[in-house]
């Protein structure tokens, strides 16, 4: 057996860190604050436009400026990290992060309120890969690395709900400008805990030159196509900068794609990408995410507007789909997680998610709640977390040590990317639904409740219509799951040696890619 191979086979049992699960604390809180924070600012956008005076024609900045610069530079960012070395990045990441919120929670004027959220993207782009792929050097052995990503993967996809909730309380009985303060302890402790327990493993650094064209190209190309997709929800998809945004997206990234293969120290080793498990996950994950930002922004209005739900009651009607993500997460995921193929945890989770999906298609104004939403979230919610855990873990499994922070951002490029098309594209599909039904049944209603009655039959009809789509989209994601993902449950498939070269991975035993 060769020197390397030998490290590779012994460097989970040599090297395990004591403080890895402390470590583990302080990780997940940071991804709680991140996640917390894609959510938290919509239900406090309201007081905040009416305080800051800003137009309804930029409001939408408050959320675009935040989803613009995270999304555009998370491939950025996870070079970073494994150039810097991924503590220092997170660090930074999170004294960043929560100095942009303070900022946001003191603006005075919306000039000041949209950099806030560019800063928070920024910061939040530099620590979001730094995070996971810390936790992929950390945890090597296969039934840590399960539960450590079952906890990891319960709060990225419950995260967002408990946003709904938090930013429910903070506005209704504090203020709206607590919803950016309350990322400030987070952020000290999260920051403090990494500086003092994590130690990351060394030799995992990769400190090549740093590929300012990929860097330029990939920014400017992610943009484009989160900016065309937020643009396509408020002007539509024929706008002329809507097309050109899609067009100047499809040209730097196929240049990027093209500049990659050529460079010798590229931004993102197209290595990472073509490797069958990973590609597949990135593909099924931005399916994923796709169909549930949607779904989260129509049931907040169905449960608001058609229901007339507060705030706070709103965040509370979310809880069994975090119940059911952190049970499918932690519990399913974690434990089946070393016993069955990822692709079989995967695919049925998203098929289980399909199902919820489909309960809601059902939805009409009078719907009951414990009849028909309480069921449909609760399955919703274990299918996305049985699903995500492997997603998280296997994503980052196998990568070369100087690799981890580009895949890493490579999983959270997926999902951003996923979440402003899932907004923009299924926004778009129910507004026309629901167009297409008042134009149908208005002439019918005589009275004011009647006209009311109908405006209000018609947002229901264009959210079951846009359900529909989802349905279809979560069905996708489990086939493509279950077809491009098939690498063997952990303990049979590829491990990360020690040093930085191709030939650190070796296979244990050898399994088919």
């Amino acid at each position: 057996m060769s020197e390397t191979a030998s490290k590779a086979l012994g460097a989970p049992a040599a090297e395990p860190d004591a403080g890895r699960w402390k470590a583990l604390v302080f990780i997940a809180l940071a991804q709680l604050m991140v996640v917390l924070d894609a959510t938290i600012v919509n239900i406090a956008l309201p007081s905040a436009q009416q305080d800051l005076g800003i137009s309804d024609g930029n409001r939408q900045w408050v959320v675009t400026a935040y989803a613009l610069a995270f999304g555009g530079l998370l491939l950025f960012g996870g070079r970073i990290a494994d150039l810097w070395g991924r503590k220092k990045a997170f660090v930074v990441g999170l004294g960043g992060f929560a100095a942009a919120s303070a900022l946001g929670g003191a603006a005075t004027n919306e000039a000041m309120m949209f950099g806030a959220r560019a800063l928070q993207g920024v910061f939040g782009a530099l620590l979001a890969p730094a995070a996971l792929s810390l936790l992929a050097v950390m945890f090597t052995d296969a039934k840590e690395r399960a539960k450590a990503f079952g906890i990891y993967g319960a709060i990225a996809g419950g995260g967002g709900a408990v946003g709904l909730i938090l930013g429910g309380f903070l506005t209704e009985y504090l203020d709206w400008r607590w919803t950016f303060f309350v990322n400030i302890p987070f952020a000290i402790v999260a920051a403090a805990g990494a500086y003092f327990v994590i130690r990351e493993p060394e030799g995992g650094r990769n400190r090549s030159p740093l590929d300012i064209p990929g860097v330029l190209l990939s920014t400017f190309g992610l943009v484009a196509l989160v900016y065309g997709f937020t643009r396509a929800e408020s002007d539509g998809w024929s706008d002329s900068v809507t097309v050109g945004m899609f067009v100047a997206s499809a040209v730097l990234l196929a240049t990027f794609v093209l500049v990659e293969s050529k460079v010798k120290a590229p931004l993102l080793p197209l290595r990472v990408i073509t490797e069958r498990n990973r590609g597949g996950i990135y593909l099924s994950l931005g399916l994923a995410i796709i169909a549930m930002f949607g779904l989260f922004l129509f049931l907040t209005y169905y449960l608001q507007i058609v229901k007339g739900y507060s705030p706070v009651k709103t965040g509370f009607a979310f809880l069994p789909m975090i119940a059911g993500m952190i049970t499918g997460s932690t519990q399913i995921g974690t434990r089946l997680m070393t016993r069955v193929a990822p692709r079989l945890l995967m695919g049925p989770g998203f098929l289980v998610a399909a199902l919820g999906m489909l309960l809601l298609t059902q939805l009409e104004i009078g719907s009951s709640y414990a009849a028909l939403l309480l069921p449909a979230m609760l399955l919703l919610g274990l299918g996305m977390g049985t699903a995500f855990m492997p997603a998280m873990s296997l994503a980052t499994q196998g990568v070369e040590p100087r690799d981890s922070g580009v895949a890493s951002a490579m999983v959270n490029t997926s999902q951003q990317v996923g979440g402003a098309i899932g907004t923009a594209l299924l926004n778009t599909i129910a507004a026309s639904a629901t167009t297409a039904y008042v134009a149908d049944h208005i002439a019918g209603a005589t009275s004011r409740s009647q006209q009311q009655l109908v405006q209000l039959e018609a947002m229901v009809q264009g959210y079951t219509s846009a359900i529909w789509f989802a349905v279809g989209i979560l069905v996708v994601a489990a086939v493509i799951a279950l077809t491009f993902v098939n690498a063997g449950r952990p303990g049979t498939t590829t491990v990360t040696g020690s040093d930085a070269d191709a030939a650190d991975e070796v296979q244990i035993p050898v399994v088919a890619h």
